[in-house]
């Protein structure tokens, strides 16, 4: 049995299957999402999310408590919660959880200036909760954070990635 996420921009949605060794699939979880304000693309300094097929490189964050603000993939020590939000305006949060995505196709968003992970591209929680299921974020898929806890404990490092419109 493998997993693997599914990620349409257009409808905002994150889908997990499990597929088995027959080929046949499964949808364990469907959770709403939020990519970018800028709408899909690969290029560097575009804030747009990336599409093609990706794979989750590294899991950062176990453990943490929801909300716990990250700073280059590093824990803060904060919990967000609106009175930091206001100290802090216009500061893209990621919180609770890190799934650093990983570019597999050279030339679309593997290397040069289409690189994925070089563009710091996650799956991330947020403190924009109530703009889940519309486009908003610099580029990353944002979740609401106990979605990505429950996603980040349902997954490895390794498991593929596939981003289309």
């Amino acid at each position: 049995m493998k997993k693997r996420i599914e990620i349409s921009i257009r409808l905002q949605q994150l889908y997990l299957f499990e597929d088995d060794e027959n080929g046949d699939s499964q949808l364990l979880r469907q959770y709403p999402v939020s990519t970018a304000a800028n709408g899909a693309g690969e290029q560097t300094g575009s804030y747009k999310t990336p599409r093609g097929r990706h794979v989750i490189s590294e899991k950062i964050g176990a453990m943490a408590p929801l909300f716990a603000v990250f700073s280059a993939r590093q824990p803060t020590g904060e919990i967000w919660n609106p009175q930091l939000g206001a100290e802090h305006p216009g500061r893209d949060w990621i919180l609770s959880r890190i799934l650093w995505l990983d570019g597999r196709e050279p030339g679309k968003n593997q290397g040069g200036d289409v690189d994925t992970h070089a563009r710091y591209i996650y799956i991330h929680g947020t403190s924009e909760e109530h703009l889940i299921g519309t486009p908003a974020s610099h580029g990353c898929v944002r979740m609401r954070n106990a979605d990505v806890a429950d996603l980040f404990e349902r997954v490895e490092e390794g498991t593929a990635v596939n981003i289309t419109n």
